[in-house]
């Protein structure tokens, strides 16, 4: 071992013990294959670790503040965006120090979350929902037959943008990615509830009033008599323009039907969103090439699903009810 080597724990408690027993320094440090310095300095008090090799640091603190200030300004800017920026300011590195900086400030490259982009008016909405339905108890969401529609594609496509963020940041405005709704190949109507999952139904073109109602009657209902027989329920959709129209309301009300509305854009209280993502990754696995394969695979996928895990979600409610409430109505991470 060499004169300047640090001592480690060990041989600290060995020099002691053997000090205690009366060996003298050179016997010490024979016995433990150190330098008779490296013993008198550790008795004497005055051991210190070696001081840091390597290459100087090539950035400041006052421009590591710098840096940390530009990727708070845009947490989607590239290291590219990052490194430009901070040339300008008057701090000459390489994309290599760029990275190795935002990473000891705790950011990582990820691929964001999408959410929708909620104004005020449908966070206040969103709140006030919430609010009602503050002290529901599962049992009484296990009552609510959840619907929604969702769009599939055949392509899969890259993931986008990444954003820099530290951890327990996923959901915060800033690092959040506004989904944006764009033409897919399918359509679909599904329903769930604790017990289970409904049938899915195709739908064809534009959904109007009209044609919502031919999907009530002959999907909807046979789905509530299979998972809830005989019992009472309620129904959950959003407040897209064929769910609220007149003569659906005047459909509900016919069949004796209870309408819960969920608010606009809050895909984080309906669970079967949940589902959807479920299908829309097997699909990444599956890879249909025609319009009659991506079908049979939504299909496949969707009834593979089991009522435990649906049960799951519902039970999730009474959380996704009090994290909407502690975010004022901004996207949570359901």
């Amino acid at each position: 071992m060499g004169k300047t080597a640090d001592l480690t724990a060990v041989q600290k408690a060995i020099i002691d013990t053997l000090k205690q027993e009366g060996k003298t320094q050179k016997e010490i440090s024979e016995r433990i294959g150190c330098s008779q310095s490296a013993v008198s300095r550790h008795l004497s008090g005055k051991s210190v670790g070696r001081k840091n090799c390597g290459r100087k640091r090539c950035t400041t603190t006052r421009g590591d503040r710098t840096l940390r200030k530009i990727v708070e300004k845009g947490r989607f800017q590239t290291l590219g965006d990052l490194r430009k920026q901070w040339t300008e300011s008057g701090v000459e590195t390489s994309r290599a120090t760029v990275h190795r900086r935002v990473q000891e400030m705790g950011y990582r490259c990820r691929i964001p979350q999408v959410k929708p982009l909620l104004n005020q008016k449908q966070r206040q909405k969103r709140l006030t929902w919430a609010t009602e339905k503050q002290h529901w108890t599962v049992a009484q969401w296990s009552k609510v037959l959840f619907s929604d529609e969702s769009k599939f594609c055949m392509s899969f496509g890259n993931q986008g943008a990444r954003v820099w963020r530290k951890t327990g940041e996923k959901e915060m405005p800033k690092c959040l990615k506004s989904s944006v709704k764009y033409p897919q190949s399918v359509m679909v109507w599904g329903a769930m509830s604790a017990a289970g999952v409904g049938q899915l139904c195709f739908i064809k073109g534009r959904v109007d009033a009209a044609s919502y109602q031919e999907i009530l009657e002959p999907f909807m209902l046979p789905s509530a008599e299979r998972l809830y027989g005989d019992e009472d329920f309620i129904f959950q959709h959003d407040l897209a323009p064929a769910h609220s129209a007149k003569t659906t309301d005047k459909w509900f009300t016919d069949h004796g039907i209870t309408v819960l509305n969920r608010p606009a854009n809050s895909p984080d209280l309906n669970p079967i969103e949940n589902l959807w993502d479920i299908v829309k990754r097997k699909l990444r696995d599956a890879r249909p090439n025609t319009l009659d394969e991506l079908k049979a695979a939504i299909e496949a996928s969707w009834a593979s699903i089991r009522p435990q895990h649906c049960h799951r979600l519902i039970a999730s409610m009474p959380s996704r009810i009090e994290a909407v409430i502690s975010a004022k109505g901004f996207p949570t991470k359901y």
